[in-house]
């Protein structure tokens, strides 16, 4: 059972975390965006982007500190394949105007067609991707 509590639980939190960001700060709670306004010139009055950063470093290791089991995975890639699928991530992110956080989550619960679409693409291709590493390319990469 508790295979099936921690995903749901950690979704009901991410949707409380967004519903409290668009309440409280006028702001979709979209990842790429947050981060990517940190490095904009007029960022000075952005400082929460910055606290809402390291609010997600924290968080994480706190999590890896307290549950180091919930980070195993049975993966085996080259760091550097996993810096340029970083790499594509952020490019795609700007690309397509957000990321999953903000189309997936925020855009879609919104009615939002452009998020509707955008999610559409992004986890087809993601599948895609997923499919011709591991089954044509055999997952050396």
């Amino acid at each position: 059972m508790h295979h099936i509590l921690a995903p749901l639980a950690g979704g009901a939190l991410i949707g409380f975390a967004s519903v409290l960001m668009l309440l409280f700060n006028g702001k979709i709670l979209g990842i790429s965006g947050i981060v990517g306004g940190i490095f904009q010139k007029d960022s000075s009055r952005d400082a929460w982007r910055t606290f809402f950063l390291f609010g997600l470093l924290i968080g994480g290791l706190l999590s890896l500190s307290l549950l180091p089991g919930a980070f195993n995975n049975s993966l085996s890639r080259s760091n550097a394949s996993l810096i340029v699928a970083g790499l594509l991530v952020g490019y795609g992110t700007r690309l397509g105007g957000g990321c999953t956080s903000g189309h997936g989550i925020c855009g879609i619960s919104r009615l939002s067609p452009r998020s509707l679409l955008a999610t559409l693409l992004f986890m087809s291709f993601g599948a895609l991707t997923v499919f011709l590493i591991n089954h044509v390319l055999g997952g050396r990469i």
